[in-house]
């Protein structure tokens, strides 16, 4: 049985880069762009429509994270990401950082 999107939302955690290295490591993170809502695109890759998910990696907006975006991230040893288990996967989302 697929999980509710709202049951999605509420499992949206948070986590440092350090702690997803290992799934990027293994293949399984998944970079989701900021203009999609994480429950809605882990729904769509939980049920495996493989339609939408390929039109969204065509469209740039979901797939693995590229060179650049990996050197960043390194260098920050404060960046966060909005992360949601859909196993095997790991989506994340880069989340914007709080000045104080």
């Amino acid at each position: 049985m697929l999980p509710r999107k709202e049951e999605l939302g509420l499992s949206i955690g948070e986590a440092a880069w350090s702690w997803l290295k290992p799934h990027l490591e293994r293949g399984g993170l998944i970079l989701v762009d900021d203009s999609l809502d994480l429950a809605e695109t882990a729904l769509k890759v939980a049920s495996e429509n493989t339609e939408t998910i390929q039109q969204l990696v065509d469209e740039g907006k979901l797939g693995k994270p590229n060179l650049s975006q990996l050197r960043q991230w390194d260098a920050d040893t404060h960046k966060r990401f909005a992360i949601l288990i859909v196993s095997p996967y790991v989506l994340i989302q880069e989340r914007m950082p709080v000045f104080h």
